[in-house]
């Protein structure tokens, strides 16, 4: 995993890795506060993927009922999680199958259903399964992993650097807590993606059903969604401190809608009753003006959730709309802003000051940086919501 941030963004570049109410949704049809401003549209930067964070290895390593040993041990030294897929998982009624890490901790149990799919990750370098039950003696029951799915060390990880504009001006989420309370709080609806075992993005709930945004290059189908794991609470425990709180883990679910041109895609999660209490976010159905303030609540790099609030490449050191209608992957399509953002921060949601709502969906580096207009969004999915 990696370490938090410094409460003081001053010095800190590039960011590094670090240790690794009820009711229908509230949408706001404000009325614009001036005139989009004149710049000519940027040049959008095509062909988005989501960020690297691990690398997959092929194996073919199994535990059968007739074999002598029942445990198997995956390490892979210096990688931040393991993660394992299974090609088989065939169990007598009652036997069950476990994965925790080296000290015994962060155990998940599966009895069925798994074949073909990936396992929860474990944090750390050491993956254990376990086979449990009476297991007898019988050919063709057990377990086989054909996949697994380790993060690289910190030495091997090659963050994209284009969108940070300035000096990184982000901080930990939750130096905010007491300062700025209902940014801490909106920042709590975001989480952090671990899309097929190695790649990353971040999403966030929209409104107080089973639902969540993300990107459309971060995954497109109901396959991949069930592939990704789905992070709540993660974020640094104090200001300025390296603990993080324990993350709150989920699968994805169903994909709902989901678009090319306007970059988004709508789907909803497993066990959501494990998630529902991390809130939500509503929506700023509009095109926001030019110089409007804005913040990002994000994962940047895969990293503890963090706000990019502050710019010191804009007046008054908040980042704010430069440009309220740009050209994204169609005409006009996007906003762009000058606030900090990196290689895993694909999905996250553009929120207004003003509103405390969202008025894009982050997609795009390059600096400036630019998001989807969520009022373009939201005519596809209103339906749905």
């Amino acid at each position: 995993m990696a370490r938090c941030y410094r409460g003081s963004s001053v010095g800190r570049g590039e960011p590094g890795m670090r240790r690794s109410a009820a009711g229908v949704i509230a949408v706001s049809v404000l009325l614009a506060l001036g005139g989009a401003a004149t710049a000519a549209p940027r040049t959008a930067v095509r062909n988005v993927t989501p960020e690297k964070v691990g690398t997959t290895d092929a194996v073919h390593r199994s535990l059968d009922y007739v074999s002598a040993t029942h445990s198997l041990t995956l390490s892979y030294p210096g990688a931040s999680y393991v993660k394992v897929h299974f090609s088989r998982l065939t169990l007598l009624p009652g036997d069950w199958f476990s994965i925790a890490d080296a000290h015994g901790g962060q155990v998940r149990q599966y009895r069925f259903g798994l074949a073909g799919q990936w396992a929860m990750s474990v944090d750390g370098d050491t993956a254990v399964l376990a086979l449990h039950g009476n297991l007898a003696r019988l050919t063709g029951y057990g377990v086989t992993v054909d996949k697994v799915a380790h993060g690289l060390p910190a030495s091997e990880l090659k963050r994209r650097p284009e969108s940070v504009c300035g000096t990184n001006d982000s901080r930990d989420a939750v130096c905010y807590r007491s300062t700025d309370p209902v940014a801490y709080r909106n920042s709590r609806a975001v989480a952090r993606l671990l899309i097929n075992g190695d790649e990353l993005c971040s999403a966030w709930r929209v409104g107080p059903n089973d639902r969540m945004f993300t990107n459309h290059h971060c995954f497109t189908g109901t396959t991949d969604a069930r592939n990704t794991e789905v992070w709540f609470n993660y974020e640094c425990a104090v200001c300025g401190g390296l603990a993080t709180l324990p993350p709150v883990k989920v699968f994805g679910d169903t994909v709902l809608a989901t678009d090319q041109t306007l970059d988004f895609t709508l789907f909803s999660v497993q066990n959501f009753a494990a998630v529902r209490a991390f809130g939500y976010l509503s929506l700023d159905v509009r095109d926001p003006s030019a110089g409007e303030q804005l913040y990002i609540a994000e994962h940047p790099g895969g990293d503890p959730t963090v706000l990019a609030m502050d710019s010191d490449q804009d007046r008054g050191g908040n980042c704010q709309v430069r440009n309220s209608a740009v050209d994204g992957y169609g005409p006009d399509t996007d906003i762009s802003y000058l606030c900090d953002t990196a290689g895993g921060s694909s999905g996250s949601p553009v929120i207004s000051r003003v509103s405390n709502r969202v008025v894009a969906l982050h997609h795009f580096g390059g600096c400036p940086n630019a998001g989807v207009r969520i009022d373009l969004i939201y005519r596809r999915v209103a339906s749905l919501l």
